[in-house]
C-alpha cells in the first residue's frame, strides 16, 4: 500500500465534503458577467466619487480625514465586492 502525499488526503477530503460538481449554464455565465460588470462600474463610480474628497483633504494638509476618507474608500469598495461575490453565488445555486 502505498503512502499518500498530504495533497493527496486534502483533495479526497475535499471531494467528500465538497459534494457533487455542479455545471454553470451559458444563462448563469451570462448573468455572473452582467453582475461583474455592473459591480465594476459601481466601483468605478464609488473611486471618482471619492477621489475628489480625498485629494481635497490632501491639499488641505488634513492628514487625518485623508486617511479617513482612504479607510472608507477600500470600506466601501470591499463591501461592493463581497455583496457582488454573494449574488453570483446565489447565481450558481440557481436562485
Amino acid at each position: 500500500m502505498a503512502i499518500k502525499s498530504s495533497y493527496e488526503l486534502a483533495m479526497e477530503r475535499l471531494g467528500k465534503t465538497g459534494g457533487p460538481e455542479r455545471k454553470v449554464t451559458d444563462e448563469q455565465k451570462r448573468r455572473i458577467a452582467e453582475l461583474d460588470s455592473v459591480y465594476k462600474a459601481k466601483i468605478a463610480e464609488l473611486e471618482i466619487g471619492m477621489e475628489g474628497r480625498i485629494a481635497a483633504a490632501r491639499a488641505a494638509g488634513d492628514a487625518e480625514q485623508f486617511e479617513k476618507l482612504k479607510q472608507q474608500l477600500v470600506i466601501e469598495r470591499q463591501k461592493l465586492r463581497d455583496d457582488c461575490e454573494a449574488k453570483k453565488e446565489k447565481v450558481r445555486q440557481g436562485k
